[in-house]
């Protein structure tokens, strides 16, 4: 196999892999693939489309991830994303750790407190979610 054939196979790969994954980071490797395809159909040597895959590639995922980041989303879009958020719940007692379960949506939640926020009983308004905790602020 000649190195623009495995080139095009390593890209149609990634591709592939890329499909069943959904991160766009496996598409910006195989741009790089790609672009080390066209070095080797231009006739350059193996050094020269492993340094083309590795920039093109590697800068594509590198903006990628950099993109993403600047993406953060708006107030109302957490909000769309976590319905949950605004809503409130009973606080019977906090343990020494900052902790305590609430019931919410008829399951049991683990909750902390918001930052500048005094444990105490009473009601609660969901501020955030913290992975599978809520954040809770005094109403």
């Amino acid at each position: 196999m000649n190195d623009t054939t495995m080139w095009w196979v390593l890209a149609g790969v990634l591709v592939a892999l890329e499909l069943a994954t959904g991160t766009f980071y496996l598409l910006m490797l195989s741009l790089g693939a790609i672009a080390a395809a066209v070095a080797a159909m231009a006739g350059y040597g193996m050094s020269t489309q492993l340094v083309a895959a590795a920039l093109i590639g590697g800068a594509g995922a590198v903006l990628l991830g950099q993109w993403r980041k600047r993406q953060a989303p708006t107030a109302n879009e957490a909000h769309d994303q976590h319905l949950d958020l605004g809503a409130t719940v009973e606080v019977e007692a906090w343990d020494a750790m900052g902790t305590t379960q609430v019931k919410h949506r008829g399951a049991a939640w683990t909750a902390v407190l918001a930052p500048g926020q005094t444990a105490s009983p009473g009601v609660y308004r969901i501020q955030a979610m913290a992975g599978n905790r809520l954040v809770l602020e005094k109403t």
